[in-house]
Order: C-alpha cells, then structure tokens, then sequence
C-alpha cells in the first residue's frame, strides 16, 4: 500500500514460569500490536462513533450554555415539538475569529514548548525523571526515543497564567469560558485536521513502514489509526504531543478559568469548585510528573494513532473530563463539611491505589524485580515473545502488591478519584456525572483490549498470569 507495510501475523515460541523457573515450551500463532478483527459489530462502532462522538459533545456544551445543564430538558422539548433542532443550532455560538487567535496561540505556544524547552527539572528536584528517554519496543522491534519536559511546559504554562491575572492583565482569566462554543469549533478543526493528515501520512510517508497497520477497511483506519508512532522530524511525536499536551496541559487551565467564572458571577468560590480544582490538578500533576512512566503505557504503547487519539485529545479530553468545573458555574454547590470531607477522602484514596499500582511495577520493571514490595520479595510470571524483526525478548508479569488483588487495580483507583470529580457536584443534576459512566466503560473496555492484546503476545503465559490473578478490577467481583 503505497510503500506501507501491514505487520504480519507471526509464530513464536512462549516460555512461562513462576520466579524465573521455567516450564515447558508451546508454540502458537499470535499478532502483537492492534489485533483486533474488523467485524461488523466493530465496523458499525467505529462508525457511529465517527458521526455522533462530536454531537455528543456538543450536546452537553449545549445543554449548559442553553439549558442549565439540564440533558432531558432539550429531548424533552424536542418531543414536545417546542424546539427543533435547527433552533438550537441557531442559539449556539459560532465560529469566531477571536477564538481561532486564542487557540492558534495556544497551540503553537505549547508545539514551542514542546520542541524548544530543555528539561531542566530533573536535575535539583529528586525523584523526578525526565530528559531522553527510551520508549517500549514497538511491534517491529523498535524502541523511540522521547524529550520528556511536559512537567516544565505545564509549570511555564500556568506561571505565565497567574503573572497574567495579578500583574499584567493582557487578557481576562474568564477568557476560556468567555468563548467557551468559538474554542470548541476550532478544537474540532484540529482534531479532523491532525487526523486527516496522519491518515494520509501513513499511506504516503509513514515514519516506519513496518510499524504501519493496514485493515482493509477505510473507516476503521482513520479511527483508530495506521502508523504507530507517527513523527515529523527526530523529535516531533504526535501521540506524545496529543495525548500530553494542548488537551491535559489546558485541562487545569480550564478549572481556573471556570472558577474565575464563578467568583464573577456570584462573588465567591464554592468548595465544590475547590474541590474540583485540586483532585484533578493531582492528576494532572501527577501525569506530567510522571511522564516518563507514561510511556510504558497503553496509550503509546499499543494504540496507533488516528482519530481516536487525534480528535479524542484535542476535543472529547478537554470538553467532557471538565464537565464538572463547567456545571458549578451554572449551578455553584456548597457541600456540607461532611460531604466535602468523604469526597476528598475518596479522592486521595483513589490517587493513592492509582499511583501506588502504577509505581510499584515501574519499580518491579526497573529494577528487574530486585525490589521489595510490601515487604516481601516480589512474584511474577516470566514470559517470551517475539517481534515482528524475529527477535526474541523476554518479559516479566508482576503478581505481588496491589497487581496480585487485580490485573487493572490501577484503573480501580481511577475510577475512585472520577467518581470523586462527580460527587463534589452535589445529586442536583446528571450531567456532571457522566465523567464516572464514560470512565467506566473506557476502562473496562481498555481491559478487554489489552488482554486481548497480551494473550496473542504471550499464548499459555498469559493463561498462566490470569489464572494467578483471576480478577481484573475488583476483587471477588470482576
């Protein structure tokens, strides 16, 4: 296909053991990477997601904007026959070229960022790691290397931000909000924009060929992508840049600005919006803190990129994850002291199952399982494959701590912390709880897709691994 390579189904030998004492050899016909069949059920996904994602988005947007965040009011009104479609189209704002300005600026200051700004915290702030760092092997056999700076693009970013609100003024913190539709529009454009171009880059000069999956089937290409790991130049990731960038970088920006909203209209901030603010600048914190760990992740690990990421990063990301912050402006909530209380309790909870999983394997993983974890000498599953170059590598699957409760016990404190966000609004509305019921079907389906994944990988090993840790998310349950 133009130059293009679709990886190719390989058989390769899969060796397990417990604690590094291997069992017998099987053989088995498996496909590393996006393996998933193009079925009809899967086509006809892909391509309602295609057309409704973006109403869908717009529809909750709309409904604040026109509704006071009420989602069966304009169903309601549409069924009555008091509206119509096009009338609600009419009251929306438009495209404007105030909002192209604010975010070509935005964009093209964090693309700077990104590309110009060296790492320079790593070197007096313990802990933390950044600079040069390697990725995970891809499924030709490649590992890419990655600038990590996103902890100092955000830091730049935000004290730019508050010199901005106390000293210089050059434009209002409400500034996001204020243009809140234009924004979307423009988001959109990008979103389509960046995805198009990656589609036909792969088929005309991808990066690596043989890091290219090709389907057959066109709607399913452009959704969930082609090219791997797409990049213009040496350093210009677009899955690092998307998935870390102009969306989460912007996401605590937003909660500022919807908090400065609030202040303006009604002369304070509610503990609700605080509340908010702070459990989710956690986890942005925490993403960019650990960026170089997120490259071991699903995310850039195993999703090519299409418009799945493209668009998902640049709009579903910004717009949907800050429902809340947008809800307490229409309806601010104080909450008792005791409601506030269980609401960060469940928070800090969920961050510290969230993180402690995720650090105790990046320990496991970089120390080769030379560790300690909860005090003991950790277990595993070890485990053989090979890429698409014929290579054979050897990997270790971790079943002590928190990964010998669940296989996903990271994605169960994920959920905690999303159903946090939700709670701090009050029982007022729905809308704001829809973070929680899109999280637990994105996480639950990121299950499905990543054992599948690593049963072709890994054949009787990972039968092995899943009969040590039956569960998934919770135990006892699922």
């Amino acid at each position: 296909m133009n130059g293009a390579v679709a990886m190719e189904a390989t058989r390769r030998r899969t060796q397990a053991s417990t604690n590094g004492k291997t069992s017998e050899q099987s053989e088995q016909p498996a496909q590393w990477g996006r393996a998933w069949e193009v079925d009809w059920f899967s086509l006809i996904g892909v391509i309602g997601l295609l057309c409704f994602a973006p109403f869908i988005v717009f529809y909750f947007v709309m409904a604040c904007d026109q509704y006071q965040c009420s989602v069966s009011q304009p169903l309601f009104e549409l069924y009555q026959g008091e509206t119509t479609l096009l009338s609600i189209w009419a009251r929306a704002p438009s495209f404007t070229w105030t909002a192209a300005k604010i975010y070509a600026i935005w964009v093209a200051f964090q693309v700077f960022l990104y590309m110009c700004v060296p790492d320079f915290t790593h070197k007096f702030i313990p802990g933390y790691v950044g600079g040069v760092q390697d990725g995970a092997r891809t499924p030709a056999g490649l590992i890419n290397k990655y600038e990590i700076n996103g902890l100092q693009c955000w830091l730049i970013t935000h004290a730019l931000w508050f010199v901005n609100a106390h000293y210089f003024h050059w434009f209002s913190p409400t500034i996001i909000f204020d243009n809140w539709i234009p924004l979307m529009w423009c988001a959109n454009i990008l979103g389509y924009a960046v995805s198009t171009f990656a589609f036909i880059k792969a088929y005309f000069f991808p990066t690596n060929s043989e890091d290219c999956k090709f389907t057959g089937n066109i709607f399913y290409n452009y959704m969930m992508g082609i090219e791997f790991n797409p990049r213009i130049g040496k350093w210009f990731d677009f899955k690092l840049f998307f998935n870390g960038r102009p969306g989460i970088v912007a996401w605590t920006l937003i909660n500022l600005s919807y908090m400065a909203k609030q202040q303006e209209l009604y002369g304070q901030v509610t503990n609700s919006m605080i509340l908010v603010n702070v459990l989710q600048a956690i986890y942005v914190l925490d993403f960019f803190w650990n960026e170089a760990w997120y490259l071991k992740t699903i995310d850039i690990c195993h999703d090519h990129f299409g418009w799945y990421l493209g668009w998902g990063d640049c709009v579903w990301l910004p717009y949907l994850y800050t429902l809340q912050g947008l809800y307490l402006v229409y309806h601010p909530v104080q909450l008792s002291n005791a409601h506030a209380l269980a609401v960060l309790l469940l928070g800090l909870v969920g961050y510290y199952i969230f993180r402690s999983t995720n650090h105790q394997k990046d320990l496991f993983r970089r120390t080769e399982g030379a560790c300690s974890i909860w005090g003991r000498k950790p277990t595993y599953i070890e485990c053989s494959y090979r890429s698409a170059d014929g290579s054979n590598h050897r990997s270790k699957l971790l079943t002590s701590g928190f990964w010998g409760v669940a296989r996903h016990f990271n994605y169960t404190g994920d959920l905690m912390g999303s159903l946090a966000y939700c709670a701090a609004c009050g029982f007022g509305h729905i809308l704001p709880y829809f973070y929680i019921v899109y999280m637990t079907i994105l996480l639950v389906h990121r299950c499905v897709r990543d054992e599948h994944r690593c049963s072709s990988k890994y054949g009787k090993d990972w039968k092995r691994y899943t009969d040590t840790v039956p569960c998934r998310l919770i135990p006892g349950v699922f």
